[in-house]
Order: structure tokens, then C-alpha cells, then sequence
């Protein structure tokens, strides 16, 4: 096995791993909610992350046929994914109809952990999209390398996975700072333009 090879198949998983992971749906806004709150960062971070590597690593051996045959546990994870979210997007909605209740939730402080780990854990395995990702594209992919290149092309996927939700969580201060200063500099541009 060439060094270049394994390279080229862990490059191959890094890519895809980012292509897939880097739209931001339920599960990254989470993510990057609780960065930006400084709220059990780690514990999040680290659920998403060894959760997607777990379900590429059940793809990549063969899981995602499974699923594939099963169409049934698709639509069973669809609808539970959705009775989720909407419920989640219902208090959403309540919280910011109701003035009251979104102060009365301010003044409760942050998630426990046990909350934070449950929220993380609903928002990524309840997603339908997180199993086609991981374990039907991934795996899809992974399969077809060689046996001997399929841990590199794991180990890439894996690492972008890591990479990406440990820069949400951990990177998202620097992320609303990086706006912030942004945001002030175009201030800055707009009132120099009006001025001159």
C-alpha cells in the first residue's frame, strides 16, 4: 500500500465528510447555539462528532445496505425527526409570542448537561439526513475503496467531521466576533462614504 494512495483515500473521506457535514441544518445551529452560549461545549462537540463517526463506521461495513433494504426505518426516523423539530420550533414560536415566557426562560439560565447531551443527541439521531450522509453516501463510498485504503478514507471522514463541529462549537465566539467586527467596519465604510 503506497503512502500516496492512502493519502488520496483519506483525502477523498476528508472531503466528502466536509462537503456532507458543512450545511447548516437543526443539528449545526445547536452546535452553534451552545458555542455561542459557552454551555457544555465540549459534551456537544464531542457527541456529534463520535456519533458521525460511528455511523460512517457502520456504513463503511455494510450498514447502509441495511438501510437501504429497510426503507421503513427511514420513514420511521423521518417522522420522529419531524415530531421533534416541530415541537422544538413550536415552543420556538411560543417563547417569541409571548414576551413573558421568553423573559421567564432568559432569567432560568442555561441547559443542564443532561439537557444539552439529550438536545444533541435528538438533533443528530433523529435527523433522517444525518443516516443518509453517514451511513448510505459514506458508506457507499468507503465500500468501494479497498480494503486496505478503507481506514484512511474512514479516519478523513472522521477528521472533517471532528474539524467542522469542533470550529463550531469552540470557534463560535470567534465566529460572532469576526461579524461583529465585520459588521462595525462596514458601519465605519458606510458612514465615511456619507460623509465624504
Amino acid at each position: 500500500m503506497a503512502a500516496p494512495d492512502v493519502l488520496s483515500a483519506a483525502g477523498t473521506g476528508f472531503a466528502l465528510g466536509a462537503t456532507l457535514i458543512v450545511a447548516i441544518g437543526a443539528q449545526n445551529a445547536f452546535v452553534l447555539r451552545q458555542g455561542l452560549k459557552g454551555e457544555h461545549v465540549g459534551l456537544v462537540v464531542g457527541f456529534c462528532a463520535l456519533a458521525d463517526a460511528l455511523l460512517m463506521t457502520a456504513g463503511v461495513l455494510g450498514a447502509g445496505r441495511v438501510l437501504a433494504d429497510a426503507p421503513q426505518w427511514a420513514t420511521a426516523l423521518a417522522v420522529a425527526g419531524a415530531l421533534f423539530l416541530a415541537g422544538y420550533g413550536a415552543r420556538a414560536l411560543y417563547r417569541a409570542w409571548r414576551p413573558t415566557v421568553l423573559l421567564a426562560a432568559a432569567d432560568e439560565g442555561g441547559l443542564s448537561r443532561r439537557a444539552a447531551f439529550a438536545q444533541a443527541a435528538a438533533f443528530t439521531l433523529l435527523n433522517p439526513h444525518v443516516y443518509l450522509d453517514t451511513v448510505l453516501l459514506v458508506g457507499a463510498v468507503g465500500s468501494q475503496q479497498s480494503a486496505t485504503l478503507r481506514p484512511a478514507f474512514l479516519l478523513g471522514a472522521c477528521a472533517a467531521s471532528a474539524l467542522w463541529f469542533s470550529t463550531l462549537g469552540y470557534g463560535a465566539r470567534w465566529l460572532d466576533s469576526l461579524i461583529g467586527v465585520t459588521m462595525l467596519l462596514l458601519a465605519a465604510l458606510l458612514a465615511r462614504h456619507a460623509l465624504a
